[in-house]
């Protein structure tokens, strides 16, 4: 019975996105695995920005500066 937490900061994360990475990290335990996705369990935590911190600053502090983790265009 696999379980997979996903940590995320909170910055918007919709409900259909939540979805995707549902179904796609079951996908993948599913495929590499072989575990039954039925027993397949994925938990979506979000993180205010101000309880997250990475390089020695608050995520919040960060986004403040304009440091985002966005993919660049």
């Amino acid at each position: 019975m696999p379980y997979i937490k996903i940590e995320v900061t909170r910055e918007g994360v919709t409900r259909e996105q939540k979805q995707k990475l549902i179904a796609g990290v079951t996908n993948v335990i599913t495929e590499v695995l072989n575990k039954d996705p039925k027993l397949t369990h994925v938990v979506i935590q979000e993180i205010e920005l101000d309880d997250w911190g990475y390089a020695g600053e608050q995520v919040s502090v960060l986004r403040e500066k304009g440091i985002t983790a966005n993919k660049p265009a």
